[in-house]
């Protein structure tokens, strides 16, 4: 296998993942600042040109990180960071659907449209009217996620999982690119400090990553 990486929040979020699975995957750095992830040669594997990607022995590329750690994780169970049963992989995929949809997408799409519209203008559809609406949304939904995590140690209950993983990367992003979260936040601003305690948030920042910088 060969892992595709790049300095950005999603292939940080696997970078944690294996490093939470101890799972060493040989790695290319792909220049998404260039464009290089818009080339032919990375398009040729993955037609989505997104970042993280994953050659299979088998000639096949699997995109998304969320799918990659699915895959990986039926590969290697343990220690289960989506969960040992049915019950509790349906769980860890209802919280990390729920963070996605109402808190991370809209950080991503505020950052297209605004910090990073430079970047992505001449690349992707912008609407640069439409980034403070969704940074407001981005915050009233972590205060609506907030009222949910009374009582949790992590965003599972009492259970380590990708789903903190995915939050944790893209609140730390959004630090990076002038979209903090509301540190008066009762329940997730510790629950954030615990993971940022976690060895592998330092250790899963891209070589690359320079203080002040976009963090991924």
């Amino acid at each position: 296998m060969l892992l595709l990486d790049a300095l950005s929040p999603a292939p940080r979020m696997l970078r944690m993942y294996l490093l939470e699975k101890g799972v060493t995957i040989p790695t290319r750095n792909v220049d998404v600042f260039t464009g290089e992830n818009r080339q032919h040669s990375y398009l040729s594997c993955n037609p989505a040109g997104q970042t993280p990607a994953l050659l299979l022995d088998n000639g096949r590329c699997l995109g998304e990180s969320i799918a990659i750690m699915e895959y990986l994780e039926e590969e290697h169970p343990d220690p289960p960071l989506i969960g040992s049963t049915p019950y509790e992989r349906a769980e860890t995929r209802q919280w990390q659907r729920r963070i996605e949809l109402n808190v991370t997408e809209n950080i991503h799409n505020a950052y297209h449209y605004a910090e990073g519209l430079a970047r992505f203008a001449s690349r992707i559809p912008v609407a640069p009217e439409a980034a403070p609406g969704l940074k407001r949304v981005a915050q009233d939904r972590l205060g609506w996620l907030d009222g949910m995590l009374e009582g949790h140690e992590f965003v599972v209950g009492d259970r380590f999982t990708i789903a903190d993983i995915g939050l944790y990367v893209w609140l730390d992003f959004a630090d990076s690119v002038g979209q903090p979260f509301d540190r008066a936040l009762p329940r997730i601003t510790p629950w954030f400090e615990r993971i940022n305690a976690r060895p592998s948030a330092v250790s899963s920042l891209h070589p690359d990553c320079r203080p002040g910088a976009v963090r991924g």
